[in-house]
């Protein structure tokens, strides 16, 4: 069984809380039981990790290197501005999939810009906290088909 991780930026587990019309009513908290229900149906091992802390999302990165197949990552506000994430991702070396709930091509213009994009494997956005299935099967397809 494959081991992923989805890694959540800052602010994410205020989901259902702030800013529905660009985020969903759907909470922190269902959303990681939905990816759980799903990925178990699908045969991958999926854990959970979200912090405001930029210095603990690179620590968990690092950490996945030896424990992980894959990465999906909501790196939220850090997607624009964190050269440690990219960094950390880019030591990888194993499938990432960057992830966004809202289409970050529609909002400000300063968070259409992606430090971590060049790095990834895939890009998902726009498609609500459906997004995170999504990343889900496309990881499973990426571990399964060698498409890495």
């Amino acid at each position: 069984m494959n081991n992923i991780i989805i890694i959540n930026g800052p602010n994410l587990n205020l989901l259902g809380e702030r800013e529905q019309s660009q985020y969903g009513s759907i909470t922190f908290e269902q959303l990681k039981k939905k990816c759980a229900e799903h990925s178990k149906k699908i045969g991958i091992n999926a854990s959970f990790f979200q912090s405001n802390i930029e210095g603990e999302i690179v620590n968990k990165i690092q950490d996945s290197r030896k424990s992980c197949d894959g990465i999906i990552i909501n790196a939220a506000g850090y997607t624009h501005t964190s050269v440690s994430i990219r960094d950390a991702l880019d030591v990888f070396k194993k499938p990432i999939i960057e992830l966004h709930i809202s289409n970050i091509y529609k909002r400000e213009e300063f968070r259409q810009k992606s430090l971590i994009s060049g790095i990834v494997t895939g890009i998902i956005c726009g498609l609500g906290s459906n997004g995170y299935i999504l990343a889900i099967n496309a990881m499973h397809e990426l571990l399964n088909n060698g498409n890495r």
